[in-house]
């Protein structure tokens, strides 16, 4: 039998078995279908007249299903489902299927009433709109499979082609953030800097508080002499790893690790590097974390790996960083990630001299760490895939598809993986805060306690309730911001603060096995959707017992109780801004004010919002007494998007993020290249204000990022700008206040910035074994005066090109000047391994 007759015959069998024989079968006839199905899916998003999109609003998209079988599709019985990070516009119909919504970003396609099947080669379209814009293709649908009614265990998963976009799908005029980035563009944004020559190139980055550079160099023979105490063997290997392990065994100059007092300097994490021709290399640090931020700068001092000479020019550094809170958030619960790439982020953020890991562990889509006692939070919580058996794991989401076995969708850290973790930071000296989620972005865990709950509940136990989150009688109305209905830990049950009390209580263990107490833990506070608890007797009730006024009362009642439990473990409580901001209204409009309630709990808010109209919310609550650190959408998201173009990935619901979108921020001027007119009536900075901000982080959540590659593309080299404007001072073009004197210095500073990466930073990378797909940039192309001129936004990229139509390799001609040939000119560049970035092309007439 060849495999289109067994494929339809699988596919009748599984529609004709009795319920009982389909249960026995379902997981084996599952794999046999999955590998003979014949239906082939493709999306494409529409394109029609600018003028008749803006109108219509939104973006016409379609599905293109055909039947590459030899029986028809049924009539009925069967379901199409996928998931995607944008809306969907539940109940529209196209070609007699129907398309639903089941919660957050999991859908279906099932016929209606007036479909009659699909013939064998026969194809159909379903039209649709989506509710929002879509620009980027990362927020296509993704992950589809096809359910028959008859064996709904069994998926099978189906041929699936995206069509890729051609060009933005742009909203408003030409110029708006939506709009193309031409190569045109790319050029003369890139023209801003220069190609410095290498003893111009500034020399550490993130740029030093002073450095006074010397007149002779340090020969290193041989490998060096290290002297330190017992207390830092962590730097000394550190030390060891710098020097080539081919370096003579004898003949190195002598390195000095010692922990003392830098001159001029209070910060636990400053530090002095002298380096001297005859006296070798010192390194001071006030705190053994600053002696490793030392070593750090001497890596960036030496020639790059695999040079014919190794030697140190003379000089001392002096520094220190602005910010003691420097960090990088990266979430797992969306799409997991192991701890091998957590280990890989760690070495970078130390080398980068950033030292708060935020631990993004819990949300809707997934519960990531190992806690005694409730096993459910990962059996059920930390499980995506189809299912028809409610409570068995969680929905599929974000392209993970109906395989449980899927490694983003599914996946934990055990207790052990969270230790090693934790001890892997300390030795970089970095804290690890990790969060847990609620009372919104909390549905893995209802569910996970959900299904605790029904499986003792059937057995009779009566403690089945004990760690229960949910109101089993809350009749609330309310939609997400993932789309979710029911994501909320409910304030109103006692079991919910057992279930607190009892995950922090097992995370401060880990932290104090691992030989890391618990300083801070995040508690959430994200997003917690309007309508949530307004319906459930027993928030009710409790508003009622304590005498509360309304649900906002209960926000601060509910953290109220998780701040003393927080307390309890020898913590501090940590969230997002709305744990320190309270809902309350301005002329009919929702708005978020300064919680006056809990300015002396010494809660810190992280505060993303600074979207039109929240522009200054962080230095409000800054203003108002509350500890922050500054993660703002517009400019340290590292999910989003670098600009509109189709081949970029990301998402753009806050802005688009490029390299210079990072470097250009100013902490304590968040509006400072704003218009004047949209400055107007917008909080500034206090000096007591100023002295709230404990720094500055970037976030990476994981909705589009499933490899760990994508997370190298998206974080760096964005990661530098972060590191160098959370550790060094405001430069110069950020304080003056003369906006033309301001642009020169900026391109200057600029220009060393961007040089130091392209020259020294990212070949280091490339070559030191790192093994980082970091992004690179297409180049910038223009046609002028009967020449074409290529740059890059980092000078010192190789770039190389075609003019015979072919694509650029590793071995075609490099770009030293001007392309004088004709046609159709390619260009991409190209990392120290042969590694290529995008192509850009232009016409050379």
């Amino acid at each position: 039998m060849d495999k289109k007759m067994l494929t339809s015959t699988l596919l009748a069998a599984l529609l004709l078995v009795t319920p009982a024989a389909q249960a026995a079968e379902s997981i084996t006839r599952a794999s046999e279908v999955a590998h003979g199905a014949r239906l082939q899916l493709r999306w494409e998003l529409q394109r029609k007249p600018a003028d008749l999109q803006l109108a219509q609003g939104g973006s016409p998209a379609r599905f293109i299903l055909t039947n590459l079988d030899t029986r028809p599709l049924p009539a009925s019985g069967w379901s199409l489902y996928f998931t995607s990070v944008d809306r969907m516009p539940s109940g529209a119909q196209s070609a007699g299927l129907v398309l639903e919504q089941i919660a957050g970003g999991y859908n279906r396609l099932r016929p209606g009433p007036e479909f009659k099947g699909l013939a064998p080669s026969q194809t159909l379209e379903f039209a649709y709109r989506h509710t929002d814009s879509v620009f980027m293709p990362s927020k296509s649908p993704s992950a589809p499979y096809l359910v028959y009614d008859a064996a709904p265990d069994a998926a099978v998963a189906l041929q699936y082609s995206v069509t890729p976009l051609t060009e933005p799908a742009q909203r408003g005029k030409i110029g708006s953030p939506h709009s193309a980035v031409t190569p045109e563009d790319t050029y003369w944004r890139n023209a801003r800097a220069e190609l410095l020559p290498p003893a111009r190139v500034p020399p550490v980055l993130p740029t030093p508080l002073r450095l006074e550079p010397g007149a002779g160099r340090l020969a290193v023979a041989g490998q060096p002499r290290i002297s330190a105490s017992a207390a830092l063997a962590n730097e000394a290997a550190l030390a060891r790893s710098l020097f080539p392990a081919g370096l003579p065994a004898s003949g190195g100059p002598a390195l000095r690790l010692s922990v003392g007092k830098v001159d001029g300097q209070e910060s636990p994490e400053a530090y002095r590097l002298a380096i001297g021709a005859a006296g070798g290399i010192d390194i001071v640090g006030n705190s053994a974390a600053g002696v490793a931020y030392g070593l750090q700068s001497l890596r960036e001092l030496m020639p790059l790996p695999g040079s014919a000479t190794l030697d140190l020019p003379e000089l001392t550094i002096v520094d220190a960083p602005r910010f003691g809170y420097r960090g990088l958030m990266l979430d797992v619960a969306r799409n997991f990630h192991g701890k091998e790439t957590v280990f890989k982020w760690l070495d970078l953020m130390a080398r980068f001299k950033l030292n708060k890991f935020h631990f993004h562990l819990t949300d809707d889509e997934g519960w990531r760490i190992e806690i005694a006692g409730l096993p459910e939070l990962t059996t059920v919580g930390a499980v995506r895939g189809h299912s028809a058996t409610p409570g068995l794991r969680l929905q599929p989401a974000f392209g993970s598809g109906p395989d449980p076995r899927d490694s983003g969708g599914s996946g934990h850290y055990t207790r052990a993986d969270y230790i090693a973790i934790l001890r892997y930071a300390q030795a970089r000296h970095i804290e690890v805060i990790p969060e847990i989620e609620m009372p919104g972005h909390a549905r893995a865990a209802v569910q996970a306690m959900g299904a605790r709950y029904q499986r003792l509940k059937a057995q009779g136990n009566g403690d089945a309730a004990r760690y229960l989150l949910n109101d089993p009688d809350d009749r609330s109305e309310y939609l997400s911001a993932q789309y979710f209905k029911d994501n909320v830990i409910n304030p109103g049950l006692e079991s919910s603060y057992t279930f607190i009390e009892h995950v922090v209580r097992e995370i401060a263990a880990l932290h104090r096995e691992a030989g890391t107490p618990l300083k801070t833990i995040h508690m959430g506070g994200d997003e917690l959707a309007n309508g949530a608890w307004e319906k459930s007797p027993l928030s009710a009730a409790m508003t009622r017992r304590h005498g509360l006024a309304s649900s906002a009362d209960l926000w601060d009642y509910f953290y109220e109780r998780v701040d003393a439990i927080v307390r309890k473990h020898g913590a501090l409580t940590s969230g997002w801004e709305e744990l320190a901001a309270r809902k309350t209204q301005l002329d009919g409009v929702r708005k978020l004010i300064p919680n006056p309630h809990f300015t002396r709990s010494s809660f810190t808010a992280y505060v993303w919002n600074n979207t039109v109209g929240a522009e200054d919310l962080a230095y409000r609550l800054a203003n108002a007494g509350y500890d922050i650190v500054l993660t703002p959408v517009t400019r340290m998201y590292f999910d989003m998007a670098h600009n509109a173009n189709p081949e970029e990935h990301g998402v753009n619901w806050g802005a688009y993020v490029d390299l210079d979108t990072v470097y250009d921020f100013v902490p304590f001027d968040i509006m400072k290249d704003a218009p004047e007119a949209a400055r107007l009536g917008k909080d500034r900075l206090t000096d007591y204000g100023k002295r709230r901000v404990r720094g500055i982080q970037a976030n990476l959540f994981a909705e589009t990022v499933r490899d760990p590659a994508r997370i190298d593309y998206l974080v760096m080299p964005r990661m530098a700008a972060l590191a160098e404007r959370a550790w060094a001072a405001d430069p110069a073009w950020a304080t003056t206040p003369d906006p033309v004197k301001a642009g020169v210095l900026h391109r200057s500073a600029w220009t060393g910035f961007v040089n130091a990466l392209g020259q020294r930073v990212l070949p280091r990378l490339d070559l030191d074994g790192s093994n980082l797909a970091y992004r690179i940039a297409p180049p910038g192309l223009v046609f002028e005066n009967g020449r074409v001129l290529a740059n890059h936004v980092l000078p010192g990229m190789q770039l190389r090109y075609t003019s015979d139509g072919s694509e650029p390799l590793a071995t075609s001609r490099p770009v030293d000047g001007p392309i004088l040939e004709r046609g159709t000119i390619r260009v991409a560049a190209f990392d120290r391994k042969g590694r290529r970035g995008p192509v850009a092309s232009i016409v050379a007439p």
